[in-house]
């Protein structure tokens, strides 16, 4: 008797995700390469991206928030706040997101499609907004000043990059350079995805036993990202601003895409010949779908 063909290597390495499981990650994965990788194309406007954060400087000085000079001082005379705000700044907002999304997608998938949507959707805007007005942050300003505004006030030169200066990593490393616009600080998505993602824990856990946990924690995410960007010279208020008013405009689209747009394409789908090809087939593990 001849053995029976051994299956390829990619239905091996596939065989313990269903179809979905494999064009979500697909569909996620080529989403966030894109958005770095155009947010890292748009880097040769430097005096621009300068002259642009002396705007935003004005006009917080006129609204009389200026803050960010006295608040990144202050922090890097005590080193302990200014590592905990690195740290803040760092892991409770990408490797988070992951960490959320994954465990979203496999114990709430019921709400994690709206999750996603409004992250993907407020990246895709804020792309828009890098490219037509870049920013340079607080802690590229001293380095700016020297080349483009020698007689720059005091304030422009005092700002210290604490990651760089007490966590020892940088955004202008050659590791990181090609993924990362070094002139996006606004919108801080820092903050907005931050926002997205206390909105998205608390969705996850709305209506039941320990939403009494996941609210505060929810609500938590992005008030300490609005001291963590802020402390650490990485963006300015009217940044965060910025960037709460994207994420919830692409909270509001993925809230239209799925009322309006899926359905339709659901319908488009059914009628294609091409059907059985593009739809996906239910995954025994996705619960019956709820409004939350």
């Amino acid at each position: 008797m001849h053995a029976p063909p051994r299956p390829s290597l990619f239905k091996r390495l596939t065989a313990p995700f269903s179809r979905r499981d494999i064009l979500e990650g697909a569909l996620v994965g080529i989403a966030f390469l894109l958005y770095f990788g155009v947010r890292g194309a748009v880097v040769d406007r430097p005096e621009t991206a300068y002259w642009h954060a002396r705007d935003i400087i004005d006009a917080q000085r006129w609204l009389g928030i200026f803050w960010e000079d006295s608040m990144n001082s202050w922090v890097a005379a005590h080193r302990l706040v200014a590592q905990a705000m690195n740290y803040a700044y760092f892991y409770l907002h990408f490797p988070l997101i992951i960490v959320f999304g994954i465990w979203m997608y496999f114990f709430r998938r019921h709400r994690y499609t709206l999750t996603r949507d409004s992250f993907l959707l407020s990246g895709a805007i804020a792309l828009v907004i890098y490219w037509l007005y870049p920013v340079a942050p607080p802690r590229e300003l001293p380095e700016l000043a020297s080349q483009f505004d020698p007689t720059a006030p005091p304030y422009i030169h005092g700002f210290l990059d604490t990651m760089k200066e007490y966590l020892g990593y940088a955004y202008d490393t050659q590791s990181t350079r090609t993924f990362v616009n070094p002139y996006a600080a606004m919108p801080s998505l820092h903050f907005g995805w931050d926002l997205l993602l206390g909105i998205g824990i608390i969705r996850a856990f709305w209506g039941e036993r320990w939403l009494w946990i996941a609210a505060p924690a929810g609500a938590m995410m992005p008030v300490l990202q609005v001291f963590s960007i802020t402390l650490t010279a990485n963006h300015f208020f009217l940044d965060a601003a910025a960037g709460g008013i994207v994420a919830l405009a692409g909270l509001g689209l993925a809230v239209a895409v799925e009322r309006w747009v899926y359905p339709w394409l659901g319908a488009q789908v059914r009628r294609s010949p091409m059907r059985r090809l593009l739809t996906v087939k239910e995954d025994p593990r996705e619960p019956a779908h709820t409004s939350a």
